[in-house]
């Protein structure tokens, strides 16, 4: 059998909320929800087991002993030392009432709601209490009643025999599995469990600067525990849709433009679309493909740093693929009056400027 510890990944000196922690961190990343995958959730039983044991001291105290922690079963030292020592511990009855689990969903949700934050409305279904019981689970007008078996104290003694002579044990009771009482008359609505499944509507206010992976807590909207028990936490992870035509690299966006080779030339000023609605870009005269105008505060919201990011407008001058007669000629004048007729220039090592030199040094790491 495993080491339970190392199951949660923690160590034997652990305290309760450091065992609770790390096993919600596990719990989120392989809820059935989250990861259907047969491997993982035989992972999610292992640690779900490990925590059951680990979470109740008497019985992480009986692991610790060198017993198994689990109920069932004789040959741990802790019924050899209870043999020594007068008999079973006394552990009583379990709750019905226990914690629910935290619930997880993606939210969809695009550039201009991360960069300013919304109000989404979604759809939600867990398990609520069951308001035909109120979360006892038993039909109106009737309660739980003293199990006859082990009279209200969830486990039975058993007597056997061992190398040292008869060992007497306690393990929770069958009959009423460990509760103590036994519902005789179940609510038909839950069956007894004092839950139900139900499809809620709740507003979730996203932050302006979130990214894609961030997850969202609120606490106490996850599942209702069995018995009507706390709600554990629901978790909205966000996903953001690809825009159409910004891209996103941290805190910052950056957009393509292109620009005709003439307004490349002679200089412009260009309308982009950005998340703020239309700005005026200048485009100095000479300008190359390669060539980056920064626009400051136009990028994304800080999600924790306040203020915004930069906007970064990449330069792509388009060049004509096919000419009238007339521009065919008017081209061939100008570039005689350049000297550029025939005439075309190899980069040097070492020469600055240009998209090559540019490219080659985000190679080379300058």
């Amino acid at each position: 059998m495993a080491d339970l510890y190392q199951t949660l990944g923690i160590d034997r000196s652990a305290s309760q909320d450091e065992i609770k922690r790390a096993y919600r961190k596990l719990a989120r990343e392989m809820h059935p929800d989250v990861n259907p995958d047969p491997k993982i959730q035989e992972r999610f039983k292992e640690i779900t087991a490990a925590y059951e044991v680990l979470s109740d001291p008497q019985k992480r105290n009986s692991y610790d002993r060198g017993g198994d922690g689990f109920a069932g079963g004789f040959g741990g030292f802790s019924d050899i030392m209870d043999a020594f020592f007068g008999g079973g511990s006394a552990r009583g009855p379990r709750p019905r009432m226990r914690q629910g689990q935290d619930a997880l969903i993606r939210v969809d949700i695009n550039l201009g709601e991360a960069c300013f934050g919304s109000t989404k409305k979604l759809a939600v279904e867990t398990a609520v209490i069951c308001t035909k019981c109120g979360g006892d689970g038993c039909e109106s007008g009737s309660s739980p009643k003293t199990c006859d078996i082990c009279r209200g104290r969830g486990e039975v003694q058993q007597v056997t025999r061992s190398f040292i002579g008869q060992v007497m044990t306690s393990r929770p009771c069958g009959t009423c599995q460990g509760y103590g009482t036994v519902i005789a008359n179940p609510c038909r609505e839950c069956d007894g469990d004092g839950r139900v499944r139900s499809r809620r509507e709740i507003d979730v206010k996203i932050p302006a600067g979130v990214d894609s992976g961030n997850r969202i807590q609120l606490s106490g909207q996850g599942e209702v525990g069995p018995g009507g028990g706390p709600a554990g936490d629901l978790y909205v992870e966000i996903e953001i849709e690809e825009h159409e035509f910004l891209v996103r690299d941290g805190d910052n966006l950056h957009l393509q433009l292109n620009v005709p080779m003439t307004s490349a030339a002679l200089g412009s000023t260009q309308s982009v679309e950005t998340l703020d609605g239309e700005i005026s870009v200048e485009i100095k005269p000479g300008a190359q493909s390669g060539d980056v105008i920064p626009i400051r505060g136009k990028g994304m919201t800080r999600l924790r740093g306040g203020g915004r990011g930069e906007l970064y407008v990449h330069l792509n001058v388009e060049i004509p693929t096919k000419l009238s007669k007339p521009e065919e000629e008017l081209l061939r004048s100008f570039a005689k009056m350049r000297g550029e007729a025939t005439q075309a220039n190899q980069v040097r090592k070492g020469s600055e400027g240009g998209l090559f030199t540019k490219f080659r040094d985000a190679l080379r790491g300058q």
